[in-house]
């Protein structure tokens, strides 16, 4: 019996990217990659042969890389988003932002190329509703997530072994969202959202689509509450 494909998921210590590591589990071996090794390691507990990949993404050379020499599965979770209109966004925050959800993502990808080539793997950019429509107060965030749109339909037409998935979540329930209602001076109703693993089911969906087909895009709404 031949091995089970191995998926790299970044972000996966908490929220959609725990998730999806979670989904993925079942049929894939796992490496978790973020920031915070004990979080990373208490998701690991419960997903046996787990790997753990303590990482600063905005830091990546080459040699933190984990020893692959095949990578069937790679998913872009981690981000950042820090919200204001734009007369009260520094540079430094759309610096921040750019470094972390798209230079980190880029580097990674093309530092991973020759792993995934030699799988012909599957490369899944977990975007945002923000990376379809821009509304005021999330001028950087939803710049980032366009750019990370761009980068994701230029790696697909470079590189046509692999397939390249963009998701667009709505709002999920997550951490990272409960920040966001923070910074908008709202309250948290995770009923209203998307649960976590609902996004991680999209994922799943889109990598585990038969050989014949490529799921280029997918947009992800909660059935009640708001657009993005």
């Amino acid at each position: 019996m031949s091995e089970r494909p191995i998926a790299l998921v970044t972000g996966a210590s908490r929220g959609v990217g725990a998730a999806v590591a979670r989904a993925l589990a079942p049929t894939h071996r796992l490496i978790l990659g973020g920031r915070d090794e004990k979080a990373l390691a208490e998701v690991a507990a419960d997903l046996p042969g787990a790997r753990v990949w303590p990482v600063e993404l905005t830091g990546l050379r080459a040699a933190d890389l984990p020893d692959v020499e095949r990578l069937d599965v790679l998913v872009h979770s981690a981000g950042v988003a820090e919200l204001s209109r734009i007369a009260d966004t520094p540079a430094s925050v759309w610096r921040d932002t750019y470094e972390i959800n798209v230079v980190a993502v880029a580097e990674l990808t093309r530092l991973l190329l020759p792993a995934l080539r030699a799988a012909e793997g599957h490369v899944v950019c977990v975007n945002s509703g923000a990376g379809q429509r821009a509304n005021p107060g999330w001028a950087s965030y939803a710049a980032s997530k366009f750019a990370l749109r761009a980068f994701a339909d230029a790696l697909r037409q470079e590189e046509p072994a692999l397939r390249v998935t963009s998701l667009y979540p709505g709002r999920v329930a997550t951490d990272m969202q409960r920040s966001v209602r923070e910074q908008e001076g709202g309250a948290f109703e995770p009923a209203k959202y998307l649960a976590a693993e609902t996004v991680a089911g999209a994922v799943l969906g889109a990598v585990t689509a038969g050989a014949d087909a490529h799921l280029t895009d997918l947009t992800l709404r909660p059935r009640s509450g708001p657009v993005t």
